[in-house]
């Protein structure tokens, strides 16, 4: 009876009219269905029960006479009950799924109320007809006949209100899918996991169990019982007990553990790292505030992985990851990195030829390609400088050989550049040394950044390779500090004294660099 329907409210009278409808037939089927058990285990229960107490000749007289009307009433109950009980139940609902607005608190309350309102309404009638038959036997039998057949009557009737139940749960799930998209509950609503399996308990086995001790009793307590009777009125409770309970507990079962099984399949998903995963809310108890639950997890680490990947854009994935692992703290140390100065060349002609659209793309051609080969290395991209931006080897996270990073990342970066940006002109300078990194600013805003001699260095350095044939120029010390197999690619050139700094700068140029005329 379980329906895959959606999870919203249709937006037409003629689908609301098609989703009533269909939960409607769903219904009856289930009536149908609890209305036939608990009529044939209330028609043989009384049956045996009877024939244990009043002897096999006087229970035979009185089924004869109850048996027509048992009959009668069960067809008008199974063909007549359901429209009397379920409908009125329904039309609220229908009238809030055409009406194609958000519901109010009673018609939610309707939707997800419906299966334990149509348990109890046919309760009621249950009740109603075992008052009856009490009243009519009483004036055929002894009393104790006719409170045999009551007390096997209430049996009956609860047990086929605990299998309407179970069954409407099924059948009404669209309109609780529904509701509870509409209006989602803080609270549970109807009968959560400790209520059902007391009560599949309760109804499938006390019950049954009660009756074969009541039986045992009377077969042991009066005289002239016939042993015979006692055992098939024992053989049949026990039987009942067998089906009715499994029957009873596979239900609830069902109903506890799809849901996990649903959540289960949703948390595997999001280990998998599928946070847009989510489950269908379908149930008002605390199974279904558990799937709710799931959901607001799963949108939560959508949204935290969102704010982690937009953190590592703006500030690079490793200070990201060194700030998500030991926190964030003002402050910097002392680390041995090299710094990666590239800027463009000629970028106010460049805006004044373009229009600002137009620069802002070409730009970011540019950077990531610097983005890419940096990384690549070991890297990390640091800051922005409108058309330069400072990279940086050895920080946050240690490298091996920092030196080593930088000058295997320069020729390539500017060999990717020249053919991937040719619009755009460039220099590119490497120092090393000691610097502080860490986090410069106030409590309230700061950044990640680099600060020291070698950076100072390589955006001088980069200054000049924008007037050099190679356009990549590194520090001597940077050669140096590499050494092998790197270094030899490089070879040695003039000293100069870079502006702003009193000493001389040996400087290092690429030997396999392609030339770009000036």
């Amino acid at each position: 009876m379980a329906d895959e329907m959606g999870s919203a409210p249709p937006d037409e009278d003629g689908s609301a009219h098609e989703l009533v409808t269909v939960v409607g037939r769903r219904l009856y089927r289930a009536s149908l269905v609890a209305f036939i058990v608990g009529a044939l285990v209330t028609y043989s229960a009384v049956g045996f029960v009877l024939a244990t107490l009043v002897g096999q000749s006087e229970s035979n007289r009185l089924g004869l006479i109850n048996g027509p009307i048992v009959g009668l009433l069960a067809l008008s109950s199974m063909f007549i009950g359901p429209r009397i009980v379920g409908e009125p139940l329904l039309r609220p609902i229908e009238l809030w799924l055409a009406a194609n607005r958000p519901p109010d608190r009673s018609q939610v309350e309707a939707a997800l109320r419906l299966p334990l309102r149509l348990a109890s309404r046919v309760a009621l009638l249950w009740a109603l007809a075992t008052i009856g038959f009490v009243a009519l036997n009483l004036a055929l039998t002894s009393p104790a006949g006719a409170l045999s057949i009551g007390v096997t009557m209430v049996l009956g009737g609860l047990t086929t209100s605990a299998l309407m139940y179970l069954l409407a749960e099924r059948a009404a799930r669209p309109l609780t899918i529904a509701a509870l998209a509409a209006e989602p509950v803080s609270d549970p609503v109807v009968p959560g996991v400790r209520a059902r399996l007391l009560s599949a308990w309760a109804l499938g086995t006390g019950m049954p169990l009660v009756a074969v001790l009541a039986i045992g009793i009377v077969g042991v307590a009066k005289r002239g019982v016939d042993p015979a009777l006692v055992g098939e009125a024992v053989v049949f409770l026990g039987a009942t007990a067998v089906c009715a309970g499994l029957l009873v507990l596979l239900f609830t079962a069902k109903s506890i553990a799809e849901p996990i099984a649903a959540v289960r399949r949703g948390l595997e998903g999001v280990e998998a790292g599928d946070y847009l995963t989510r489950v269908r809310v379908d149930d008002a108890s605390e199974v279904g505030l558990l799937e709710a639950g799931f959901n607001r997890m799963a949108e939560g680490l959508h949204d935290r992985e969102r704010l982690r990947d937009l953190f590592g854009r703006h500030v690079g994935r490793d200070v990201a990851a060194a700030a998500l692992g030991s926190g964030i703290k003002l402050g910097g140390e002392e680390r041995e990195v090299a710094a990666l100065f590239v800027d463009v060349t000629g970028s106010m002609a460049l805006a004044a030829r373009l229009p600002p659209r137009e620069v802002v793309l070409l730009l970011n051609r540019f950077f990531a390609i610097v983005v890419g080969v940096v990384e690549a290395h070991g890297g990390l991209v640091n800051k922005f400088e409108g058309d330069a931006a400072l990279c940086v080897f050895g920080a946050p996270v240690p490298r091996p050989n920092p030196a080593t990073d930088a000058l295997r990342a320069a020729p390539e970066l500017a060999r990717r550049l020249r053919s991937d940006v040719s619009e755009l002109d460039f220099g590119i300078g490497i120092s090393v040394g000691v610097a502080v990194a860490g986090n410069i600013g106030a409590e309230e805003r700061f950044e990640y950044t680099v600060i020291g001699d070698p950076v100072n260095e390589a955006a001088r350095l980069c200054d000049l390779a924008k007037l050099r044939p190679e356009r990549v120029i590194a520090a001597a010390q940077v050669l140096e500090a590499a050494g092998g197999r790197e270094a030899s690619a490089w070879r040695l050139g003039d000293a100069v004294t870079l502006r702003g700094r009193d000493e001389e700068t040996r400087l290092a140029l690429p030997i396999d660099a392609t030339p770009i005329s000036i």
